[in-house]
């Protein structure tokens, strides 16, 4: 079995290829990916060559672990049937001297059906956003955590975590965002320049910007005991001035990626109509497109989510 795939091969040189597919065994699915999501976080960082060494890191790879299709393969214990869609974070199923890392941007992925998730194929394009709604709804509910009332950064996981949080029931959170592109697309809550805010009281801010050199800044923008979250991933190191965070008795939590609880009950939440997806989207790309998509997603500023569709791919 081949497929046609992404194939990063080192830093900025990305396109289409072909793989062997590992055979499936018992308890696997064979899934035919109808839109693969380009992550403008860990993805950007292998394509930029910035990654910081990371377990199972190095070129070549097949990158994406957000990818929405249908089951055209399915062993009677799976539990699953052909024909049903379902969301696939990431695979490594590749015969070739490939690193499956993530391994979900390609036409076919075989997978344990352990690890996928059952979606309503009406999701479409939007399917292919589970993950990133789960680590948002990963920072949000872990332990003895508090809901965000500032929210930094409105790319999509800073609009994901602000509408989890509205979503539940808390007041609704300020997020900044110094683009003034990227100001729009609220919904139930205010996005602002963070210069035009004098509050400082915030008691969780969550930092979704993965932007350097910010937490002196928000260190300044907190009520005593209060809590910064950092929601991005961060290639430098991250430090901050001590006596700030000492009068506050500032608090600082990692949140890492989702787990299958998170997207279990994420998927709840949009089924239940409770999280919506729309307007996350902006940009679509057949696949062929790869290198100028993956470019655009990671180049162009109102880019906030960058879609391959599949379709017609072998």
């Amino acid at each position: 079995m081949r497929t046609t795939a992404v194939i990063l091969s080192g830093p900025r040189d990305l396109g289409l290829g072909t793989l062997g597919l590992t055979a499936p065994t018992a308890g696997d699915l064979v899934v035919e990916v109808s839109h693969s999501g380009i992550s403008t976080g860990t993805e950007k960082l292998f394509w930029s060559g910035t990654m910081p060494p990371f377990p199972g890191m190095g070129y070549p790879l097949v990158p994406g672990y957000e990818s929405f299709g249908e089951v055209v393969e399915a062993a009677p214990e799976s539990g699953y049937r052909v024909g049903e869609h379902v969301f696939v974070p990431g695979a490594n199923c590749y015969t070739a001297n490939v690193r499956g890392l993530f391994g979900g941007a390609s036409r076919h992925l075989v997978t344990p059906a352990s690890r996928v998730a059952r979606m309503d194929r009406s999701m479409g394009a939007t399917g292919a956003l589970l993950a990133l709604a789960a680590t948002a709804r990963h920072a949000l509910a872990g332990f003895n955590t508090a809901l965000p009332d500032l929210i930094v950064g409105h790319g999509t996981l800073g609009r994901l975590l602000a509408r989890l949080t509205v979503a539940a029931g808390a007041p609704a959170p300020t997020v900044w965002d110094t683009n003034p592109a990227r100001r729009d697309g609220a919904i139930g809550y205010d996005v602002i320049d963070p210069a035009d805010d004098t509050r400082r009281d915030y008691r969780a801010i969550y930092d979704a910007s993965g932007a350097p050199g910010l937490l002196d800044q928000l260190v300044m923008r907190l009520a005593k005991g209060g809590e910064i979250v950092l929601a991005g991933f961060y290639t430098e190191p991250v430090a901050f001035a001590f006596p700030p965070a000492f009068m506050r008795e500032a608090r600082f939590r990692i949140a890492a990626e989702w787990n299958a609880d998170d997207l279990t009950a994420t998927r709840a939440l949009i089924e239940s109509g409770a999280l919506s997806l729309s307007g996350l989207i902006t940009h679509t790309r057949p696949a062929r497109d790869a290198t100028g998509a993956y470019q655009t997603a990671f180049e162009d500023a109102s880019c906030l989510k960058m879609i391959l569709d599949w379709s017609g791919q072998a």
